[in-house]
């Protein structure tokens, strides 16, 4: 499945006449697995991580391209897909269920990118920069956890009309759920509503890459 919120970047400092690469690899924060808590509604420690599953690689589509093309445009991670398979041959990223996770965005310069493979590390050295952003950590999930997320899914589903209060606007629920979570002052993006055919916007920041020759 896709990752949502899609991340973005703006990057600067870039050769405007170099080509670069610009790829994501999503790495474990600690070696520890975790549960949610529902009376706390808190994510809490459950034990030692699971085994390591094989490196994957997202390489953005438009790669690689001038340093000129990547500094005019927001670059969004959209297409990148996530998923617990860890025989998945599709080159989607693999992922445990019930750990913390950071995505890291790398830039590298073509001539060093003789090595960058989907099913490979990243390759590391001159020529080669890596961010991460540390609001962007994410614990990953088979099922909703959180029962606000529950609440929607039933509003969406039109076989559970007999759990929901009708007396309520679903699309203005989800709408304030959403802006509570995710702010006001960041660039809006465009999101079917769970509960309704309208259309939502949320908000996903984009976040600024400087690069230092």
């Amino acid at each position: 499945m896709r990752m949502f919120p899609a991340m973005r970047v703006k990057i600067s400092g870039l050769d405007p006449h170099q080509q670069y690469y610009i790829a994501m690899d999503i790495v474990p924060v600690d070696n520890k697995r975790y549960r949610y808590v529902y009376h706390s509604s808190k994510w809490m420690v459950a034990g030692n991580a699971d085994s390591p599953v094989p490196p994957r690689v997202y390489i953005h589509p438009d790669s690689p391209a001038s340093g000129e093309t990547w500094m005019r445009q927001v670059i969004s991670f959209d297409k990148l897909k996530l998923t617990n398979n860890e025989l998945d041959d599709q080159g989607h990223i693999i992922l445990h269920s019930m750990h913390k996770y950071q995505p890291r965005v790398h830039v590298i310069r073509k001539d060093c990118g003789d090595d960058l493979s989907p099913i490979k590390p990243v390759p590391t050295g001159e020529g080669v920069k890596a961010f991460s952003f540390p609001e962007t950590v994410f614990t990953t999930v088979t099922a909703y956890q959180n029962q606000q997320i529950t609440r929607l899914k039933i509003d969406r589903n039109p076989f559970a009309k007999g759990f929901r209060d009708s007396g309520r606007n679903r699309h203005q629920q989800c709408q304030l759920w959403l802006e509570n979570h995710y702010g006001r002052d960041a660039q809006w993006d465009q999101l079917d509503c769970y509960n309704c055919n309208s259309v939502l916007v949320i908000e996903v920041p984009v976040y600024i890459v400087l690069i230092e020759e």
